[in-house]
């Protein structure tokens, strides 16, 4: 039975079936790495569970936050001259770019 300084080995084909589902290639000096890797986090997860919460009250963020958005303000729109100034092309005030949808390509 694993002890609090020694996680539970997660073998090598446990690493292997999750590397798969995350569509991951690894070598096998990656799989030895990966296992202690998860195993050290299982144990951390393990150290977290075994933290009384009561009386903690749950929150969104670990920090409080306020709305870090600015102010809406009405301001001028930039001209369409000056807007359309960069485009490589432009027709009748509105940038003009390649159709992309409605044509099947070969």
């Amino acid at each position: 039975m694993p002890t609090e300084q020694e996680p539970a080995k997660i073998e090598p084909a446990e690493v292997r079936r999750i590397a798969e589902l995350a569509r991951l290639k690894l070598t096998d000096d990656e799989v030895e790495l990966m296992g202690a890797q998860l195993s050290s986090i299982l144990l951390y997860m393990d150290r977290l569970s075994a933290l009384s919460t009561d009386g903690v009250e749950p929150t969104a963020h670990a920090v409080p936050l306020v709305n870090v958005y600015r102010d809406d303000r009405v301001a001028p729109s930039m001209d369409s001259a000056a807007a359309l100034a960069n485009a490589p092309q432009h027709q009748d005030g509105f940038f003009q770019v390649p159709k992309v949808l409605g044509e099947e390509s070969a």
